[in-house]
């Protein structure tokens, strides 16, 4: 189990009201955001809409120009209380001269109770290129590593900003599952990741955030909720021209129609005679609560 203390107490770690500008322009405009202990957070936006600006301040890496970051209830800038913490930037830039093997030596030698090698290298399959230069691997193998590290210290908070691009299915689903353990073992999670998918598989909550401000937070549930489309799916040759369908798609013979008024659909598609199977009605998918909430002004 991770130390600290409980999901009771203070979080670890809170954007209250911040405000960010690059050359005149607001990235974060005053933006609340808490990310309890124990949790996994995934934080999602458009590009743009200040997801990896919100990470940079709660991890020291820039000051806001209003409002507060805390971090573990303390200052991000604090070197106590970042050596409690792990992440993963969107690039890393290893020195290409080094091998996997020194650089995480090099890292390791920063923490009083580093994860032994074997460990890591086996959670990351990372043991084959422990001799490899850092400059002679592949842009994936690099984000491996670069995970592997978030991960070097025993952190209580990992923040993982974009950590599967790039990465094979394999990769992406081996990280997935260390991840999990971590959380499992009492670690808490903060993730961006503009892979839907990712956020559904990994996270307990979810926060959307739109032009520099939070537009929903909750659980998959409490998101989709917001938007009044659900989907009808079924089997059928083609996609049937009725309404009401705002959106439809079509794929290895699977239509699914995105409607307002599921049950006046489903009568349409009888009364047309339209040949189909396996007919279901389900609430809307991530995806479409993200186009919606994400079109409209914050």
């Amino acid at each position: 189990m991770k130390p600290g203390p409980s999901r009771g107490s203070e979080p670890a770690a809170e954007l209250r009201a911040v405000a960010k500008a690059f050359a005149g322009k607001a990235a974060l405009a005053g933006l609340d955001l808490v990310l309890p202990r124990g949790a996994f957070l995934a934080l999602l936006g458009p590009n743009g809409a200040g997801k990896t600006t919100a990470l940079s301040l709660l991890l020291g890496l820039r000051i806001p120009d209003r409002g507060e970051a805390l971090l573990l209830g303390g200052s991000p800038l604090d070197e106590n209380v970042r050596r409690r913490i792990g992440a993963t930037p969107q690039a890393s830039a290893f020195p290409s001269g080094l091998t996997v093997r020194e650089i995480v030596a090099f890292v390791a030698a920063h923490y009083p109770n580093p994860m032994p090698e074997g460990r890591l290298y086996e959670s990351f399959g990372l043991g084959s290129l422990a001799a490899r230069q850092v400059g002679g691997l592949s842009g994936g193998q690099q984000r491996r590593l670069g995970a592997a590290l978030a991960l070097l210290g025993n952190p209580e908070v990992v923040f993982l900003d974009e950590p599967s691009t790039g990465l094979d299915v394999e990769a992406r689903h081996q990280l997935w599952d260390t991840m999990r353990s971590f959380h499992a073992d009492g670690g808490t999670v903060l993730l961006t990741t503009h892979y839907l998918e990712e956020a559904e598989a990994l996270a307990e909550r979810i926060a959307v955030i739109h032009r520099g401000r939070l537009v929903a937070e909750g659980t998959r549930r409490d998101i989709t909720s917001r938007i009044a489309l659900r989907r009808v799916r079924f089997k059928a040759g083609a996609v049937p021209e009725i309404e009401p369908v705002a959106r439809g798609t079509f794929e290895a013979g699977v239509v699914t129609l995105y409607t307002p008024d599921a049950d006046l659909l489903v009568r349409r598609l009888v009364e047309t005679r339209v040949a189909f199977s396996e007919l279901e009605v389900l609430p809307a998918g991530l995806e479409e609560a993200f186009v919606s909430l994400t079109r409209e002004e914050p």
